[in-house]
């Protein structure tokens, strides 16, 4: 590939994450830390927060087989409250969020902490199975993403009937249009999105916390539940069929994969704030006040224990709330999607893309149209196909718990290699992880063939694209250093055959500043004409937010009219090549910015090479590349001053 077809992906500057020069998400005054807490809930915490809805009620069906008594009633509450307890709060918020990359949570950010370190010691096989393990898990978040909001705005439609049954046969269209509207909604940004929806959730919050008090001050003896000794007699008691009410217990966690993918969004502080503070104690004053229920009606109350907690009028007002709730439950995996996109980006594991930075404050709040769109039609087409949420429920869990295990092997190798922890203090760590993990991933298998594939399907086709095209990169990579010249022997050349010189400046992208690029190349072999000043720039994407305008373009006279021109710019700026052409003015060089030529090279791919890659794969790569976004509106060119040298690659 010649020239800025190179850029198909900005390539971080060095190799890996840099040295903690800038902090992603920027340092927050204390009433701007409230703020992004009370936006954080809205779409952080919307996931998890409506699970009360349905998980007490999924883990008493009688399905399970799970007899009705005080015992089995701590045991399953107990089961919740150490999930949260150890998951959520432990894993999550104590130990997973300070492995990030710059700010960046999520399955990625683990691989970009790895990448350096795998180059340090004999890794072959570990690369090759610790990479494709971790892009696999984020492509099953990927696939959550769409679950998620399919379900949760169908059970929030559906649980409408509870007021009027008369709106069943509208609950289908009913959802299509609410999550037409959700995803359209999304291009205000994540800032404004929380604004709407942070208090509508601190709302919630406060209502399922307030409607489950009262009847765990009627029971007390609820709180015994949280004696581990009661969990383990439950598993003792019922054996397999307690093991299998573990596949309902992760409904009460699947918003916490998210934590960590939104990290950049909001940031640690006001994640953990909003947890501790308020999210934590709601819901489990909810999920005790929904035990404490089942122990004085019994039977009665397992209908659904959530709305039992209310009576009269007071129901209606709850149903209202709590579809508005589940609505925004879906926001927390949409953000996450986000951040996972851009990152892979970064890693050079998607094509590049439009991404749209919807703050200025916080670095991570972004917006990814194309992202957006394969989300809505994925969730509409879910909603049309299944028609329910009951047949949504089974797909649920698969991805997060499989997730769940993957971050927890990836974070093992952080700490081993990137925070140096002695073996035995990592394994013992990660190992109490992996037990809890591991659970709840064999108790969610037994779903597969009844709705737990979809999870799969997606994150198989995702992983399948990812992999492609960091391959595909890779081998064009070689084939192009392989047609490469060194740029002090092209030269040695151009002085030597010294051709005619024209009128004007002209400028070659060039993703390696020691070579002359292909494009440069293929201009002089065939119009054997040249410039009187010819500029190879280079423009890389660092791994922080913003470049420090000193540090922004660097200019190096060559000899025979020729100029190195280096530009930086933070993963949160936009390269605009006026922005870079007035910065080479300043350093002295002569420009006549509207005389320019810009060489661009345009590639056609023949996939009949003898490359690693099966057939079928090269044209994947094809694909993805002819949709990638173009180099001049990446960079901001003139396209009346471009001019295109096409050129074949054989891959």
């Amino acid at each position: 590939m010649a020239g800025p077809a190179l850029h198909q992906n900005q390539v971080p500057e060095g190799q890996g994450p840099l040295p903690a020069e800038r902090p992603l998400v920027l340092e927050q005054p204390q009433a701007g830390l409230a703020k992004l807490a009370l936006a954080a809930l809205g779409v952080v915490y919307g996931d998890i927060g409506t699970s009360p809805l349905y998980a007490i009620r999924e883990c008493f069906d009688p399905s399970h087989g799970i007899p009705l008594t005080q015992g089995n009633v701590f045991g399953i509450l107990g089961l919740i409250f150490w999930s949260l307890m150890i998951v959520v709060t432990i894993k999550y918020l104590s130990f997973i969020l300070q492995a990030d990359n710059r700010g960046e949570g999520g399955i990625l950010a683990l691989i970009a902490l790895l990448l350096p370190k795998l180059r340090d010691v004999r890794v072959e096989r570990a690369s090759g199975f610790i990479i494709p393990f971790g892009i696999f898990g984020a492509a099953l978040l990927y696939g959550d993403g769409i679950i998620t909001p399919a379900i949760s705005v169908l059970s929030a439609v559906e649980g409408l009937q509870v007021a009027t049954p008369a709106f069943q046969p509208l609950v289908v269209p009913a959802t299509v249009v609410i999550l037409v509207a959700l995803f359209s909604f999304q291009h205000r940004g994540t800032a404004r999105v929380g604004a709407v929806f942070g208090p509508a959730t601190l709302l919630w919050f406060l209502v399922i916390g307030a409607i489950g008090l009262p009847w765990v001050l009627r029971r007390p003896e609820i709180l015994q539940a949280v004696n581990p000794a009661h969990t383990i007699r439950f598993f003792s008691e019922n054996g397999y069929r307690g093991f299998l009410v573990l596949g309902a217990v992760v409904l009460c966690i699947t918003g916490a994969e998210a934590l960590y993918a939104d990290m950049g969004h909001f940031g640690k502080r006001p994640i953990r704030l909003g947890w501790f503070a308020l999210v934590f104690p709601a819901l489990l004053l909810n999920y005790f006040g929904q035990g404490a229920l089942i122990l004085e009606r019994g039977e009665d109350a397992f209908h659904n224990p959530f709305y039992g907690l209310v009576s009269g009028w007071v129901l209606y007002p709850l149903v209202a709330l709590a579809t508005l709730a589940t609505v925004i439950a879906s926001q927390a995996l949409i953000s996450g999607a986000y951040s996972l996109t851009q990152q892979a980006i970064q890693l050079g594991y998607l094509p590049r893309t439009r991404i749209r930075h919807t703050s200025r404050e916080t670095a991570g709040q972004i917006y990814i149209p194309q992202v957006n769109q394969y989300l809505m039609v994925g969730a509409v087409a879910l909603v049309l196909i299944f028609g329910h949420s009951s047949r949504l429920a089974a797909a649920y869990g698969v991805a997060v718990t499989g997730t769940m295990v993957i971050t927890s092997l990836l974070y093992y190798g952080v700490l081993r290699r990137s925070r140096r922890w002695p073996r035995t203090l990592a394994v013992l760590l990660v190992g109490a992880f992996l037990i809890v993990d591991l659970a709840f991933f064999g108790a969610n298998l037994v779903k597969l063939p009844h709705g737990g594939w979809i999870p799969i399907v997606v994150a198989g086709a995702l992983f399948t694209v990812m992999v492609t095209w960091k391959r595909g990169r890779e081998e064009l990579g070689a084939i192009m250093l392989s047609l490469a010249m060194p740029l002090d022997r092209f030269l040695m050349i151009i002085q030597r055959k010294r051709p005619p010189r024209v009128p004007g400046t002209a400028i070659f992208m060039t993703l390696t500043e020691d070579i002359a690029p292909p494009v440069l190349r293929h201009h002089f072999r065939h119009n054997r004409v040249l410039h009187e000043r010819v500029i190879l720039m280079s423009i890389v994407t660092r791994n922080v937010p913003q470049v420090d305008e000193s540090e922004r373009v660097q200019v190096k006279e060559l000899p025979l009219g020729f100029v190195k021109v280096k530009a930086r710019y933070g993963f949160m700026e936009t390269p605009d090549m006026s922005d870079i052409l007035i910065y080479c003015l300043a350093a002295g060089l002569p420009l006549d910015i509207d005389e320019l030529s810009f060489y661009l090279g345009r590639e056609s791919f023949v996939t009949s090479g003898e490359g690693r890659m099966p057939r079928w794969r090269k044209k994947l790569f094809v694909l993805l590349s002819r949709n990638a976004r173009p180099a001049t509106d990446y960079f901001g060119i003139p396209p009346d001053q471009v001019i295109e040298i096409g050129s074949q690659v054989v891959i």
